[in-house]
């Protein structure tokens, strides 16, 4: 280990000049050894009530009785917290993502299997957070499942208030949804019951060496 645990880093806008990176002590490589399967970032991403919640907890929990180390982190309850200062505008949307994107990265860095079931609808700011990740760490599961399917599910009766304009920039309605082009895994929930979605997510995992079968 250096005997040094700094690094330089840039520094951008006004961070002050004594802001450095410290270098852990615990490598990723024994953190790896320890968990028994690499870290990872499951970015789940589709339109309201397309079922990334849902597909998520049922691959943390396939996961969790796998023995690996897990957590969710859901659109809903981190704007509870983190984000509770957040709108839902498109400037907020894009720091919304730009957050989750960077505690993504120190869960991964910690050596977890992190889910994000968020809407993130831009694909430039999935792309964002994709480059701020190792490569090949950031897999993009997208849960494509028809906005008239969406509606029809609507378990927070969110679509009915944006048909009558009680609610304004609701994604697939007046807000833009850009569909990944080339994810990972591409899971149609109207297609295949929960467990099956899971599992396709769970073998991706496996095909890939993330964790063993």
């Amino acid at each position: 280990m250096s005997d040094v645990p700094y690094k330089n880093v840039d520094v951008a806008g006004d961070k002050s000049s004594d802001v450095v990176w410290h270098q852990a002590s615990v490598t990723p490589e024994q953190r790896v050894s320890a968990n028994g399967h690499k870290p990872v970032v499951l970015w789940y991403t589709g339109l309201s009530g397309s079922g990334k919640s849902t597909v998520a907890n049922a691959v943390d929990k396939m996961l969790f009785d796998l023995g690996c180390k897990t957590y969710v982190l859901d659109g809903d309850n981190v704007r509870h917290g983190l984000n509770g200062d957040l709108s839902f505008t498109d400037n907020d949307r894009v720091e919304n993502i730009r957050r989750i994107g960077e505690v993504s990265k120190l869960f991964a860095d910690a050596g977890l299997i992190v889910s994000t079931a968020f809407i993130s609808p831009f694909l430039a700011d999935r792309q964002m957070v994709r480059d701020l990740l190792p490569e090949g760490t950031f897999v993009e599961v997208f849960i494509d499942t028809p906005i008239d399917v969406c509606e029809s599910r609507d378990p927070k009766g969110l679509y009915k208030k944006a048909r009558a304009g009680e609610i304004k920039n609701f994604t697939g309605i007046d807000s833009t949804y850009d569909a990944p082009v080339s994810p990972e895994v591409h899971v149609q929930t109207a297609l295949g019951s929960i467990e099956h979605c899971a599992s396709q997510v769970v073998e991706y995992l496996i095909e890939k060496g993330f964790i063993a079968r």
